[in-house]
């Protein structure tokens, strides 16, 4: 399918999913958001992709929200700006979302400046690689805001809620040495390789079982929201299914045929 805001690209089950606005630093417009959402569906729902890398053309990574929507949103009739704002929040929190719980493993390859909403963005993702030039930035107090992307929900839990409250706050930027100190980042890449250092990750992140990634990514998102019992309870029913499925049948089948040969020898 062809796209103009953004390049979804297949190679070897890996998908890898590029923002294209370089000359705005990858801010996301409205018509961008629509495209992007597209793109998720497609992936979530093709089976023979394993995994998901996200990154940005150009020297950023997402700047945000694009400001002439913005300016566009400020321009409407004061009767209608709330119900317009509503529905804007329901797009983006549909875009996180499926972002969020893409059913197999997602990287965001951050390559320069992740900004507001692109830093949000990139934490949505399940592991974040950052490049030499990326630095994170939850500016959204600069604009009389607070984080819509997601921010508030992921912030705290990669890096504590103290930590996540001074960074919203204060709105400063965090360069890769303390993203990576603080927990922000997960592996650091040179800008030349972090493209394909992400995808050769993302093939190592994907290489078990489909249905047991999905599954147990679905109930480890929620596991900062539910208790212990209900945990376990999701377990079984999840590992009732993996029973079930083809890799765990298969996988059995050739441990066994490989010890009954190990014991012949």
């Amino acid at each position: 399918m062809k796209f103009e805001l953004i390049e979804l690209s297949v190679i070897d089950g890996i998908a890898t999913l590029r923002l294209n606005r370089p000359e705005k630093r990858n801010a996301m417009s409205d018509a961008m958001r629509s495209e992007f959402i597209e793109a998720l569906e497609l992936v979530a729902a093709d089976k023979s992709i394993r995994a998901l890398v996200l990154t940005g053309n150009g020297k950023g990574f997402c700047a945000g929200g694009d400001i002439s929507g913005m300016e566009k949103r400020m321009q409407a009739p004061s009767g209608e700006i709330a119900f317009n704002g509503w529905h804007r929040q329901q797009r983006v929190h549909h875009a996180v979302a499926l972002l969020h719980t893409m059913p197999k493993p997602t990287i965001a390859a951050v390559n320069g400046p992740a900004s507001g909403l692109g830093a949000d963005t990139a934490l949505a993702c399940d592991f974040i690689m950052a490049s030499e030039s990326a630095s994170f930035t939850w500016s959204y107090i600069h604009r009389g805001i607070i984080p819509d992307g997601g921010g508030m929900y992921f912030l705290p839990r990669r890096i504590g809620l103290v930590r996540a409250k001074e960074l919203i706050f204060s709105g400063r930027k965090v360069d890769l040495e303390e993203a990576q100190q603080i927990g922000i980042v997960d592996k650091v890449a040179k800008l030349d390789s972090l493209v394909s250092d992400a995808q050769a990750w993302a093939v190592e992140l994907s290489k078990g079982s489909p249905t047991a990634l999905a599954l147990g990514k679905t109930i480890l998102n929620q596991t900062f929201e539910t208790t212990a019992a209900q945990v376990f309870s999701q377990g079984s029913q999840a590992q009732g299914i993996c029973y079930t499925s083809t890799e765990h049948r298969e996988s059995v089948l050739a441990f066994l045929e490989k010890a009954a040969a190990a014991k012949q020898k």
